[in-house]
């Protein structure tokens, strides 16, 4: 078979401009492959970098539902409630962001089991701030050791004046020992109202207060002895020990009250004890997440590694 000369040279001409066009493909080829690892690149440093965000801002609602728990003013706890809430939003407006993304389905499941731990955590934030910011039992023990303890101290000094009043009468021995029996009597129910303000225990609670209903009953029998007595009847300074006492139980109704809600002990058992847990789970899931997409494997990319290990 006789080949024409002219297709010779035809294919001779061809051939430079195919090696040409087979260039062109590769390069374009090339700098498409390293378009998109760059961009897988950028896709993983976003969702890392929102992970990181995540979890700096869950760090920081922790720190100040802590403070919110352990302030001493309304105020401060009101701060700090509402720096623990802002923190917990910028969570879950990265995790929003988050779902939006593609992943793998290893991802996708730890996303998933992150967003059931953290409805978990908002929902224990939630019952724990509500109760944080009203300080009860603080508030409980600024009435015992102030109010309270001024109208106890002023009771005990009129009943003390009585008793120095009449110590040199014969027949000051009744008059003595009602007037002893209702400061010590006053005494304890004082003592008895610190620990009721730091139980937990309802039960306890209850026990105190059994306590302090018993000293209230002598009390009051003292004081209507002292008023029956010949000796102080129609005396002020028995007036000023009743008024007193009237007082003093009046503030400790409130601070039982106070103290029954609780809401110190309560928020802070809860901070120790189920939002510790909750916030335990969270960091280790987004760190499993941070880990997996790490790992995720991107073709040319060796991480610092040799792409062909010996």
């Amino acid at each position: 078979m006789t080949i024409k000369p002219g297709i010779i040279k035809g294919a001779l001409w061809m051939a430079p401009g195919a090696a040409i066009m087979l260039a062109l493909i590769l390069v374009v080829a090339h700098f498409q492959k390293a378009e998109n690892t760059a961009q897988q690149l950028a896709f993983k440093a976003r969702r890392v970098d929102l992970l990181s965000r995540m979890q700096l801002a869950l760090s920081s609602a922790s720190e100040a539902e802590k403070s919110a728990v352990l302030a001493i003013t309304d105020r401060d706890s009101q701060i700090f409630a509402d720096q623990a809430r802002a923190a917990t939003a910028v969570v879950e407006r990265e995790r929003e962001e988050l779902l939006k993304a593609d992943g793998t389905k290893g991802e996708k499941a730890l996303l998933a089991q992150f967003s059931q731990a953290f409805t978990e955590f908002q929902r224990v934030d939630a019952d724990l701030l509500s109760l944080a910011v009203k300080n009860t039992n603080i508030k409980a023990y600024g009435l015992a050791f102030g109010p309270a303890a001024n109208q106890v101290g002023a009771m005990n000094a009129a009943l003390s004046r009585i008793v120095a009043a009449n110590a040199d009468s014969p027949e000051a021995k009744r008059v003595i020992l009602l007037a002893f029996d209702a400061e010590i009597a006053v005494l304890r129910i004082q003592t008895l109202l610190a620990p009721h303000i730091a139980e937990e225990n309802d039960r306890k609670m209850y026990r105190m207060e059994a306590l302090m209903a018993r000293e209230d009953d002598r009390i009051r029998k003292d004081l209507d002895g002292l008023a029956a007595h010949p000796l102080v009847r129609g005396d002020p300074d028995l007036t000023q020990a009743a008024s007193h006492y009237a007082r003093f139980t009046k503030i400790r109704t409130q601070i039982l009250a106070l103290s029954r809600e609780n809401t110190n002990v309560r928020s802070l058992a809860i901070s120790l004890n189920e939002k510790r847990k909750v916030m335990l789970l969270c960091q280790a899931t987004l760190d499993a997440l941070r880990q997996a997409i790490l790992d995720e494997p991107i073709a040319g990319v060796t991480y610092g590694q040799p792409a062909r290990p010996r």
